[in-house]
């Protein structure tokens, strides 16, 4: 049974502080900066990781699912939100797997845990990778 994360990229970089300051700066960098979190996070837990940006509102986007070093990135298709490329996954997914989504919406939560996942807020997600961060720095000063 592999391990899956779901992150709703946007969800999450508007919930960090940190995030949502570099945001306000440049959205570009905010997303570089999530996607560098994530790798050492999917680096030292060995999950899955996969991280889903919104593009729906970009006309005639085909999409795409890319390879950020250690992790999928997804940008959604025109007209399919993040939480409908999530909701999709999980429920193929979902019942051979174990899977966990990062996010902070609410129906999402009903939804994806019909289909067998775990919902991990935003708020959790941080401090999760917080403590990864912290013992990824105590193996380092070894």
């Amino acid at each position: 049974v592999e391990h899956y994360v779901l992150v709703d990229g946007y969800n999450i970089i508007f919930a960090w502080d940190e995030l949502k300051d570099l945001a306000k700066v440049s959205l570009d960098a905010a997303r570089g900066r999530l996607q560098d979190i994530l790798c050492d996070y999917q680096g030292f837990t060995k999950c899955r990781l996969i991280l889903v940006f919104d593009a729906y509102k970009v006309k005639g986007n085909p999409g795409a699912v890319t390879k950020y070093h250690n992790i999928d990135v997804v940008y959604t298709k025109e007209a399919e939100t993040a939480d409908m490329y999530i909701e999709k996954v999980t429920k193929e997914i979902g019942t051979k797997h174990h899977v966990r989504v990062a996010t902070s919406d609410g129906i999402e939560q009903l939804i994806i845990m019909g289909h067998g996942a775990m919902r991990v807020s935003a708020a959790e997600f941080e401090r999760e990778v917080a403590d990864v961060k912290a013992k990824i720095r105590e193996i380092i000063e070894k």
